[in-house]
């Protein structure tokens, strides 16, 4: 199952639906107040309950919503930093644990909401990743629990100022409107290993990332492990995962995006997030 955050299009109203082929199964105006948004909802345990609206008809059709991120409002978002083999390498990282810096929840934006590109920086850079939202309380929990604490799974663009990361790390990935969050959550019983999907991105229809979750040096399930050892996660929260090599900065030439330019992340069993820059 595929949920997904929203707002119609004529309307300001925040929504959340179950996505189908043609459109989305409006889940708001079923369940009302008593769940109001997608991380009410995972607060209360419901997705279980969601598979009784699973085979009604498509309330909206994609022309009449406005994606929103998968979860616009995460206590928490944690972001793991030299994840994959390939992009340790090209930064020369030594450390063994797990790099970790935070997002806030302002820095997000929405599938084919646009990525604003700081005006003061000539490094915006790119970086697909797996997004992990966390469905029920793990604090200190062992590696082989972890994953019975995952909601979903859903892309994710960590758009970066480089320029400011080398002197400021998290100053480098919080402007505001940087990271992109969707389009939507494929839920976890569909994805039952995360460390088998094929993650790729394209910047202007030029493929420039290629691997799997595979080549993670910190699985999912030591990566939740390793952060609610010291820090409680919540329904709602957010684990971004890390990116394959072949960024921007890494490149001869250099390969940054400016205004105009289009990034797609796309992960195997979840789909393709899209942004033009501006």
């Amino acid at each position: 199952m595929q949920l997904c955050s929203f707002s119609l299009s004529d309307q300001a109203t925040k929504r959340y639906g179950i996505v189908q082929s043609t459109g989305v199964i409006d889940l708001t105006s079923r369940l009302g107040a008593e769940c109001p948004d997608l991380k009410t909802l995972l607060q209360r345990g419901g997705i279980s309950d969601l598979r009784a609206f699973d085979d009604q008809p498509v309330d909206h059709p994609f022309s009449a919503i406005r994606f929103l991120p998968v979860i616009e409002n995460p206590g928490k978002v944690f972001c793991v930093g030299m994840n994959y083999a390939d992009k340790r390498q090209e930064f020369a990282a030594t450390l063994d644990a797990p790099t970790l810096f935070v997002r806030f929840a302002d820095s997000l934006a929405a599938h084919e909401q646009p990525l604003l590109k700081p005006a003061t920086t000539s490094e915006f850079d790119y970086e697909g990743e797996l997004a992990v939202i966390i469905g029920s309380a793990a604090y200190q929990v062992k590696a082989q629990d972890a994953l019975q604490h995952v909601a979903g799974y859903s892309c994710f663009m960590d758009a970066t100022v480089r320029d400011m990361q080398f002197t400021w790390f998290t100053a480098g990935k919080n402007w505001q409107q940087t990271g992109g969050f969707g389009p939507w959550m494929t839920t976890a019983d569909e994805i039952p290993n995360p460390q088998q999907l094929s993650i790729k991105t394209w910047l202007n229809q030029r493929e420039v990332q290629n691997d799997t979750t595979a080549s993670m040096v910190h699985p999912v399930a030591k990566i939740i492990e390793y952060i609610s050892a010291f820090s409680p996660l919540s329904p709602g929260d957010v684990i971004i995962t890390g990116s394959p090599g072949g960024v921007g900065k890494k490149r001869t030439p250099p390969l940054f995006m400016f205004p105009g330019d289009e990034i797609e992340v796309e992960i195997e069993k979840i789909g393709r997030l899209r942004h033009r820059i501006a």
